[in-house]
C-alpha cells in the first residue's frame, strides 16, 4: 500500500494520501476522484477504510458533490489561529495533517540590519539563521526563514531540524518561548521561494513576519515565513483582554496575551 505515512489507523493513512493527491494536483481540483472500487483495488483494502477516509475528506471540504454523482476534488485551505503559541508541527497535527520539513540551511553569521533592529542587537552581531521548506501531507506549503539570537540559535546545531518542531526542541532546551507578534502582508516570490515552492518568480505569497519573545520580554527570534495563499489562511481571535489597533497604511497591529508561532 502506498501512502504518505506508515503509522496510524488505515483510514487515517488513506485520508492523508488522498489529501496529498488533491493538494498536489495529482487529483485535479473539480475533477471526479477514483471510485471506491478503484481505490480498494489500488490499495488492496476493503471498502470500509476507503469510505471512512473519503467521509473525512468530505467533512473537511476536500470533496464536494455526491448523492448519485461522483465526488469531485477541492483543495482545502487550512486555517491557522493566532490563539496560542503553537509551532507549525503542533498546528498541523492538531488538524489531522502530517507535517514535514526540509532544512535548506542552518548557519551562524552576522545578522541582517533588519533582524538586528528587530532583535535589539548591534549591527553585525552574530546570530543563527534557519531556512526550511515546510510541508503538509507531503505538499510544499511555506518557506520558513528565522534569525535567532546567538545563545538561542546555537541550540539548533544540537539536533536535526528535519526531525520536527524547532520550537519544541528549543523549549526542551530551556528556552522560554512565551509570546509572538505577527505582521501579515503579501510579497512577491523571490528566486529561492519560487524554486522551493514550485511557483513562478514574482507570484504573490502570503508573508507572516514574526517577532518571538521570552516571558521576560526579550526578543529571541525574527522570522519571515512565506506561504502559498492557496494552502493556508489565518484566523485572529480577540478577547476583552486583547486589542486590535488599526494603523496607518492599512496595516493592523493585533495583540493577544499569547499568540501563535507559525
Amino acid at each position: 500500500m502506498k501512502t504518505s505515512s506508515e503509522e496510524g489507523p488505515l483510514h487515517q493513512r488513506l485520508g492523508a494520501e488522498f489529501r496529498r493527491r488533491i493538494e498536489s494536483g495529482e487529483w485535479p481540483e473539480g475533477a471526479p476522484v477514483p471510485s471506491e472500487a478503484q481505490l480498494c483495488e489500488e490499495f488492496g483494502t476493503s471498502r470500509g477504510p476507503v469510505r471512512q477516509a473519503l467521509a473525512q475528506l468530505r467533512a473537511d471540504g476536500h470533496l464536494v458533490g455526491g448523492r448519485g454523482k461522483p465526488p469531485v476534488a477541492r483543495r482545502g485551505t487550512p486555517s491557522q489561529p493566532f490563539a496560542s503559541l503553537m509551532s507549525f508541527t503542533q498546528w498541523a497535527e492538531s488538524i489531522g495533517r502530517t507535517p514535514g520539513q526540509h532544512t535548506v540551511e542552518v548557519a551562524r553569521r552576522r545578522v541582517s540590519p533588519e533582524a538586528a533592529a528587530r532583535l535589539g542587537l548591534d549591527e553585525g552581531a552574530p546570530g543563527v539563521d534557519l531556512v526550511r521548506l515546510r510541508h503538509l501531507d507531503g505538499v510544499p506549503v511555506m518557506v520558513e526563514r528565522s534569525t535567532f539570537v546567538l545563545d538561542v540559535g546555537l541550540h539548533l546545531f544540537a539536533f536535526d531540524p528535519d526531525d520536527g518542531s524547532v520550537y519544541g526542541a528549543l523549549t526542551s532546551c530551556g528556552v522560554d518561548l512565551y509570546r509572538a507578534r505577527h505582521t501579515i502582508d503579501a510579497v512577491a516570490a523571490d528566486p529561492q521561494d519560487a524554486g522551493l515552492l514550485g511557483v513562478d518568480p514574482g507570484q504573490p505569497l502570503l508573508r507572516v513576519r514574526r517577532l518571538a519573545y521570552t516571558g521576560d520580554g526579550r526578543p529571541v527570534e525574527y522570522a519571515d515565513d512565506r506561504y502559498l495563499p492557496s494552502m493556508a489562511t489565518f484566523t485572529i481571535e480577540n478577547t476583552m483582554d486583547g486589542r486590535t489597533v488599526a494603523a496607518r497604511g492599512g496595516t493592523q497591529d493585533t495583540r493577544t496575551t499569547r499568540e501563535e508561532h507559525q
